[in-house]
């Protein structure tokens, strides 16, 4: 498992992303947002990336587009996401990234499966061309809030390098246990989004990595009994956000040393 973060819930600057990454002791980045506030991928300074990047060991573990983000009865917006995914696709080539992490729609009450699989698969095929990796992510906003959800849709989807983003914060919002979650996503994840926080008086409150409801230590072990050798992307919302990434980060850190330690002794 590979420690990283995704970078803009703390900075969308490359330069003080890179600070904190190596600062840290993360293994890379996920890059969403970079530069100003409007410059999403695909629509960055990819000549700042390939160059802030080269000659680090950092891995770009995946890069996050504006995609599939509204109704899947809008079936215009998505047919034009697919239209300018080669744009992602072609950027992930060039500063090698090698996958992307995309949404599976909005949430919409009575909304079809079947044409969520049909884009997923559309996008999936294109990105095959490109030896690229398509993670779908769910959480609470999207119409895959739990693991489960999302296991359903990726089985409808005949493409082997569309696989899991697995948020299991985003599941236990939604009222899954994330251990059930990660159960029915076994041996399709590829990345997994990190935070933690707990429902208190009703509400969700974000706490420090460890000391919410998750469970990471035995969540990581499960992980780890399934074959994961992905990267962990750690989310950062507590403020202020650079002392709280200090602290996530390095729990984060040793909580996979413990794992990898717990395994070979097995």
């Amino acid at each position: 498992m590979v420690p990283v973060w995704l970078t803009d819930t703390v900075t969308s600057d490359l330069n003080r992303a890179l600070h904190y990454t190596h600062l840290w002791g993360l293994h890379g980045m996920e890059l969403r947002t970079v530069g100003g506030p409007d410059d999403r991928i695909p629509f960055v300074n990819e000549k700042q990336i390939r160059g802030q990047m080269a000659g680090t060991d950092l891995l770009l573990a995946s890069v996050v587009p504006s995609m599939f983000e509204g109704p899947v009865s809008d079936r215009a917006a998505w047919m034009n996401d697919l239209l300018e995914f080669e744009d992602t696709l072609k950027l992930c080539r060039r500063v090698g990234c090698p996958r992307l992490t995309i949404s599976p729609f909005a949430a919409e009450p009575g909304a079809s499966v079947e044409p969520m699989a049909e884009a997923l698969q559309q996008a999936g095929e294109k990105a095959a061309q490109h030896d690229l990796l398509v993670a779908v992510r769910n959480g609470p906003e999207t119409a895959c809030p739990t693991g489960q959800a999302l296991a359903d849709l990726l089985a409808r989807v005949d493409a082997a390098n569309v696989r899991a983003a697995w948020n299991p914060v985003g599941a236990l919002r939604a009222g899954e246990d994330p251990a059930t979650g990660l159960t029915a996503l076994a041996g399709l994840v590829t990345l997994v989004r990190c935070s933690d926080g707990r429902v208190e008086g009703g509400r969700w409150v974000d706490t420090p990595l460890g000391d919410g409801a998750v469970g990471w230590m035995e969540h990581l072990q499960q992980l780890a009994a399934q074959g994961f050798r992905g990267p962990i992307s750690l989310e950062i919302y507590l403020e202020p956000r650079p002392k709280h990434g200090l602290r996530s980060a390095t729990t984060l850190v040793h909580m996979i040393r413990d794992v990898r330690a717990r395994a070979s002794m097995d």
